[in-house]
C-alpha cells in the first residue's frame, strides 16, 4: 500500500521525525513464528501450498514477496517491544494484523504481529501483564481467539457491531458500537473503558492497534469520527500509558478513505501525538 512509503516521507518532511528515529526490521524467524502459529499453516505459506480457499479468506493471492512482507511486519513489532521497553513508546508503520488466527489468515492478515510481539515480551522480558487495546473499526478476532487461554494477555476491542468480521470472537472485553457513531459519544465510551481497563489490568505493556478506518470518510468503516476525533482517541491511549510509565507499542492498522492524504494525516497524527509525550 502507498501509505507505507508516504507516511514516513511526510513525517520526515514536516520534521516530526528524523532518519535516526526509524529502523528497518529483518524477517521474523521460523522459531518466532512457530511460537505463535501452527507449523502446518506456516509451511503452507512458506512453500506456497496454501489452497485457494484459504487464500481467498486472506484476501491476497500467495506470493513469496507477500510472505516476506508479513515476516518483516512481524519482526518490526517484536523490535517495537524492545524499543518501547527502552524508550517508552515505539510504533510500526504497518502491523496490527489482528485477523490472523493460530492456523489461518483472514482479512488481509497472515501472521498476527501483535501476538508475535506479546509472546516475545512474555518469553524474553520480565513482563507478565499485557493489555491489547484494539481500536480498529473491525474486531480483533484473531487476537482475541489466540489470547483466550492466556490470562497474562487481556484483549479489549472497540469496534463496529455490524462490521466485519460478521462472526465475532470473544475478547476479554468487547465494546461494539452502532454505525456512524460520532466523536463525542465515541470518546466518552472510550475514556470510560480505558479508566476501567487500566485499573483492572494494571498492565506492564500495552499494544495499541490504532486503525484509522474509524474515520467518517472511510470506505469500509461505517463510523463517524473526524480527524480531530481520531487524534483525541490516540491521545486518550497514549497519555495514559505515558502518565503511568507503561511501555507502549503502536501498530497502524487499517485505513481506507478515498483520498490517501486523509489516511496519511490520520496516521501522522498518531506519531505527532507520541512525539508530544515522548521526547
Amino acid at each position: 500500500m502507498a501509505k507505507y512509503s508516504l507516511l514516513p516521507q511526510q513525517l520526515l518532511y514536516e520534521g516530526t521525525l528524523t532518519k535516526e528515529n526509524f529502523f528497518a526490521p529483518s524477517l521474523a524467524s521460523e522459531a518466532q513464528i512457530l511460537r505463535t502459529h501452527c507449523p502446518h499453516y506456516f509451511k503452507s505459506l512458506m512453500d506456497g501450498s496454501i489452497d485457494g480457499k484459504a487464500q481467498r479468506k486472506i484476501g491476497f493471492p500467495w506470493s513469496e514477496q507477500l510472505i516476506k512482507r508479513e515476516r518483516v511486519i512481524g519482526q518490526g513489532t517484536i523490535n517495537n517491544v524492545q524499543f518501547a521497553i527502552e524508550n517508552g513508546c515505539s510504533l510500526n508503520i504497518a502491523g496490527g494484523t489482528h485477523h490472523a488466527f493460530y492456523d489461518r489468515g483472514e482479512g488481509f492478515c497472515m501472521f498476527n504481529d501483535i501476538m508475535l510481539g506479546a509472546h516475545f515480551a512474555l518469553d524474553h522480558t520480565n513482563i507478565t501483564r499485557i493489555l491489547v487495546i484494539d481500536l480498529d473499526v473491525h474486531q480483533g478476532n484473531g487476537t482475541a481467539a489466540m489470547a483466550s487461554n492466556d490470562p497474562r494477555i487481556f484483549t479489549f476491542s472497540m469496534h463496529g457491531e455490524k462490521n466485519y468480521p460478521y462472526h465475532k470472537e470473544s475478547s476479554d472485553m468487547d465494546l461494539p458500537l452502532s454505525d456512524y457513531i460520532e466523536d463525542k459519544p465515541y470518546l466518552s465510551l472510550l475514556n470510560d473503558a480505558l479508566n476501567t481497563l487500566f485499573e483492572k489490568v494494571d498492565p506492564e505493556l500495552v499494544f495499541f492497534q490504532s486503525g484509522v478506518d474509524v474515520l467518517k470518510s472511510d470506505k469500509l468503516g461505517r463510523m463517524g469520527l473526524t480527524l480531530n476525533g481520531c487524534k483525541e482517541r490516540d491521545t486518550a491511549v497514549i497519555s495514559r500509558c505515558h502518565e503511568r510509565g507503561i511501555p507502549l507499542v503502536i501498530n497502524m492498522g487499517g485505513g481506507y478513505s478515498p483520498e490517501i492524504k486523509t489516511i496519511i494525516e490520520a496516521h501522522a497524527n498518531t506519531f505527532r501525538t507520541c512525539i508530544n509525550y515522548y521526547q
